[in-house]
């Protein structure tokens, strides 16, 4: 379950990834599964290739793609989250979350 975002941030990164472009998506979010993450980030692209050569040069691969809704995506958690954010210059995400170090 998604909090801290709206309607227009979804919206957004659907149109980005739509567009073939590589977006980011940070929300809060509880998963029992995960109860040490209290965000996760959404990395999407509709172009496949262009996400598995993306997510490759971070060490994703291309079988932990989530392809929920069709908007292909990869769910960074942690310090992945963190390090491919800050390399991605996501820096309002990293500080709209608290998620630097």
């Amino acid at each position: 379950m998604a909090f801290g975002i709206t309607k227009h941030d979804v919206e957004r990164w659907k149109e980005q990834v739509s567009n073939g472009q590589i977006a980011f998506l940070t929300h809060y979010w509880f998963d029992p599964r995960f109860p040490q993450y209290k965000t996760v980030t959404k990395a999407g692209c509709s172009t496949l290739e262009r996400l598995i050569d993306w997510g490759a040069q971070y060490g994703l691969e291309a079988e932990w793609i989530d392809y929920h809704e069709g908007y292909p995506h990869f769910d960074l958690l942690g310090d992945k989250q963190y390090q491919i954010l800050l390399k991605e210059n996501c820096l309002e995400q990293i500080q709209r979350f608290s998620l630097s170090k």
